[in-house]
């Protein structure tokens, strides 16, 4: 049975990696999806891979851009009538040195991955309210631990982790649910453009790979299709790791 039947997920990020991946087990399991990115070309190709049948719609979106945040979330609801998932997938990356960080990719990293998913929390909000929606929001393992060369990643992500726990709680009463996946190394055009700073230390880096090889975005996505769906009712506020035991230990 498919678990989201007559539910509207707005997705941001949905142009590759896990963003493509989660609209597209999201429409498998009978969602309308809205799909949101920077990358229109990358979107059409998204929208191509969905499911026959599927119940879809796209927008050209700067999360770093409050007002476009808003008016997203307004062109998701005239499109379906209603919001019921959020998925903040969006992000960059950025492995450095700490004194090598520029202010400007310190500022950018901040507006893509903590900004953005704290503008469209906010828009979609007032829906989610009326809907008794969920947001799931892509936090990282770099958000439960620390990991060397990657303090900017991990401040955003260890923000948005942070960020979902605090409005778990101040909206459980009301019926919304916000939670947060925790992905360790994840097989991505993301991943695939990642490159260590020169004269990393190797044996720091070790700490940043899985006990296991990569994930695949697909396995991402089912973990994202679990919290968005009714099976999750009770789960709230959670950091959900998808690591192959990266932070077990």
């Amino acid at each position: 049975m498919q678990k989201l039947n007559n539910q509207v997920a707005l997705i941001t990020g949905a142009a590759s990696g896990i963003g493509r991946a989660t609209a597209i087990r999201l429409a498998a399991e009978g969602a309308a999806v809205f799909l949101a990115d920077i990358n229109l070309d990358g979107l059409s190709e998204t929208v191509a891979a969905l499911p026959a049948g599927s119940q879809s719609e796209v927008a050209e979106l700067n999360v770093t851009d409050s007002r476009a945040c808003n008016a997203v979330v307004e062109a998701c609801v005239s499109r379906f009538g209603k919001l019921d998932i959020l998925c903040n997938i969006a992000g960059i990356a950025l492995c450095e040195h700490l004194t090598d960080i520029t202010d400007e990719q310190w500022h950018r990293a901040n507006a893509i991955n903590l900004d953005g998913v704290f503008f469209m929390c906010r828009a979609a909000m007032p829906e989610l309210l009326q809907t008794g929606g969920n947001i799931v929001n892509m936090s990282s393992t770099a958000g439960l631990t620390g990991q060397a060369y990657n303090s900017v990643y991990c401040a955003t992500k260890a923000g948005v982790l942070m960020f979902s726990k605090s409005l778990a709680l101040e909206y459980a009463k009301q019926g919304v649910r916000v939670n947060a996946v925790c992905p360790g190394f994840v097989k991505t055009p993301l991943t695939a453009a990642f490159n260590m700073p020169e004269n990393a230390d190797m044996d720091l880096i070790g700490k940043l790979m899985p006990l296991t090889e990569g994930a695949e975005p697909e396995e991402i996505a089912a973990a994202v299709a679990y919290l968005a769906s009714p099976e999750s009712r009770f789960i709230n506020g959670i950091a959900l790791p998808v690591d192959g035991a990266q932070t077990a230990g």
